[in-house]
C-alpha cells in the first residue's frame, strides 16, 4: 500500500472515530440533560408554608416561632376564602331546586380543589391520609391546583369528524351573582400571600423517609437500598468472577469441557435479566430458601449471578494480558503456582479486573427486573445490616418504574421521579469514578 493511500486510510479512520465521539456525547447530552434538569428541582424549588408546616411536624426541623409568625399572616389572607364559602353554604340552602343542585355539584369540585391547593379548612376533622392534611407544599404544582379552583375542565365536539378539544370554563360565570364569586378574584391575587412562596434548598431529599407514598419527605430508604444491592451483589460475584477466571487460564486443560464453560458463561451474559430475576426467586428463595420471601440478601445473590460473566471475562482477559516472562520469572526463582498467582499475576491484572468491576457495579445499580422478585418493594424504611439477610428494601431502579407508571398520583410527584433518577446516575457516576480512581492509583504504583 502507498504513503499516500495509507495516510488518507489513517485520516478517514480518525476523522470517523472523533464523529463516533462526538456523536456518542451528544446523545449522552440530550439524554442527561433532561434529567438533570428536571431531576435538580426535587432538591431546588419554591416551597410554600405548607412545606415548612409539614416538615416541622412530621420530621421536627424548623424555627416554631417563626413558622407561628408567617402561619398567622397567611390565615389572615386565607380568612375571606372561607368567609365566603361559608355565606355561599348557607346561600345554597335558600336557592330554587334546580340551581341549587347545579351549584351544590359545582360548589363540591370548588371545595375538593381547594382543599388540595390550601389545605383544610379551619375546623374540619383531621385526615388520616397526610396528602389531605396539607396544601400544596410546592409553588409550581399550586399554581396548577389555583387553575384547577378557578376553571371548569369541559371538551368540546362540536366538530363532526374532529376530536375533541379541551376548554377552559371559568368558575367564575357558573357562581356569577352569588356569595362565592368575589372568592375566585380574592384567590388569583392573594394567592402568593395565602401561601408566602420562597426559594429552598432541600438537600434533605437524599436523608429523609417518603411519607404517603413519596408525596412528601425523600428517598433515604431507596438509595440505601441501592447501595445494599450493589455492594453485596460485588461481595458475592468478585470472588466467584475471580477464582473462575484462574482457573480457566491457569488450571483448566484446553479441551472440550473447557470450550463448554465459555460458551456457558459467554451466553449467560446474554440471557434477559429478567429470566435472573425468575432464576432468584425459584433456586435462592423456593429452594435453598436463604430468607422466607423477598430479602436484599437474595436479591444481591441473584445481582451477582447476573453480573458474574462479565467479571469472569473482564478477569479472564486481563489476566491473559500479563506477559509469560512475568509468571516463568516467579516460578524459576522458587515460587510455587499459588503463591506466583498471588504476589505476581493478580497484582499485574489488576487494572483490568478493576474494569470488569466496574462495569459491572454500574450494570448491577441500575437493574431493575432481577429485584422485582426477589428483593425490592414500593415503600418501606431504611434496613439495618441484619435486616438485609430476611428483609426486603426499596430501591432506586424499582421505585423509578413504580412511581412513573403505578403511583395514584403520578402527576403530583414528578420531581420525585426525577430526582430519583438524577439520584441514580449520579450514584453510579460516583461507584464508577471511585474505582477508575482506585484503578489508576495502582496501575501508577506498579509502573513506579
Amino acid at each position: 500500500m502507498e504513503l499516500s493511500t495509507r495516510k488518507t486510510l489513517d485520516r478517514a479512520f480518525s476523522g470517523t472515530g472523533m464523529f463516533s465521539i462526538c456523536l456518542m456525547t451528544a446523545s449522552l447530552l440530550v439524554i442527561l440533560l433532561p434529567v438533570f434538569a428536571k431531576g435538580i428541582k426535587a432538591f431546588v424549588f419554591r416551597e410554600t408554608i405548607e412545606n415548612r408546616k409539614m416538615i416541622l411536624e412530621q420530621f421536627h426541623r424548623g424555627d416554631s416561632a417563626a413558622l407561628d409568625i408567617e402561619w398567622e399572616s397567611a390565615r389572615t389572607a386565607r380568612q375571606p376564602v372561607y368567609d365566603a364559602m361559608q355565606a355561599f353554604r348557607i346561600e345554597l340552602d335558600t336557592l330554587e331546586g334546580s340551581r341549587r343542585r347545579e351549584l351544590r355539584s359545582s360548589f363540591r369540585e370548588v371545595e375538593s380543589a381547594l382543599q388540595s391547593l390550601l389545605g383544610p379548612e379551619p375546623g374540619s376533622t383531621l385526615s388520616p391520609l397526610l396528602r389531605n392534611r396539607y396544601g400544596q407544599t410546592r409553588w409550581d404544582r399550586a399554581q396548577v391546583k389555583l387553575q384547577q379552583v378557578l376553571f371548569r375542565e369541559a371538551w368540546d365536539y362540536s366538530r363532526p369528524g374532529e376530536a375533541g378539544t379541551r376548554q377552559w370554563i371559568p368558575r367564575k360565570q357558573t357562581f356569577a351573582g352569588t356569595r362565592l364569586e368575589p372568592m375566585f378574584d380574592h384567590l388569583e391575587t392573594k394567592l402568593d400571600s395565602m401561601l408566602q412562596p420562597r426559594w429552598t434548598f432541600y438537600w434533605r431529599f437524599l436523608s429523609d423517609d417518603s411519607r404517603d407514598s413519596h408525596l412528601f419527605g425523600g428517598i433515604w430508604p431507596e438509595v440505601l437500598g441501592t447501595l445494599y444491592l450493589t455492594i453485596g451483589a460485588m461481595l458475592f460475584a468478585v470472588p466467584m468472577g475471580v477464582i473462575a477466571a484462574i482457573y480457566l487460564t491457569e488450571y483448566a486443560r484446553p479441551g472440550r469441557v473447557v470450550q463448554i464453560l465459555r460458551t456457558c458463561i459467554s451466553t449467560l451474559a446474554g440471557v434477559p435479566s429478567i429470566v435472573f430475576g425468575l432464576f432468584g426467586l425459584a433456586f435462592f428463595i423456593n429452594t435453598l430458601q436463604v430468607s422466607s420471601s423477598k430479602s436484599v440478601l437474595a436479591g444481591s445473590m441473584t445481582l451477582a449471578l447476573l453480573i458474574l460473566p462479565t467479571i469472569i471475562r473482564a478477569s479472564e482477559e486481563a489476566i491473559l494480558a500479563v506477559p509469560r516472562t512475568y509468571k516463568e520469572a516467579a516460578l524459576s526463582l522458587g515460587s510455587g503456582t499459588w503463591n506466583m498467582i498471588l504476589t505476581v499475576l493478580l497484582p499485574a491484572a489488576l487494572p483490568g479486573i478493576l474494569t470488569g468491576i466496574v462495569i459491572s457495579m454500574g450494570r448491577a445499580a441500575g437493574e431493575t427486573a432481577p429485584i422485582i422478585f426477589t428483593a425490592a418493594v414500593s415503600v418501606g424504611k431504611p434496613l439495618t445490616l441484619l435486616q438485609t439477610l430476611t428483609q426486603p428494601t426499596p430501591a432506586l431502579p424499582w421505585n423509578i418504574y413504580n412511581l412513573a407508571t403505578e403511583h395514584a398520583a403520578v402527576e403530583e410527584i414528578r420531581h420525585v421521579q426525577f430526582g430519583m433518577v438524577l439520584t441514580l446516575v449520579v450514584m453510579v457516576l460516583i461507584l464508577n469514578a471511585t474505582a477508575i480512581a482506585i484503578r489508576a492509583r495502582i496501575a501508577r504504583r506498579m509502573k513506579g
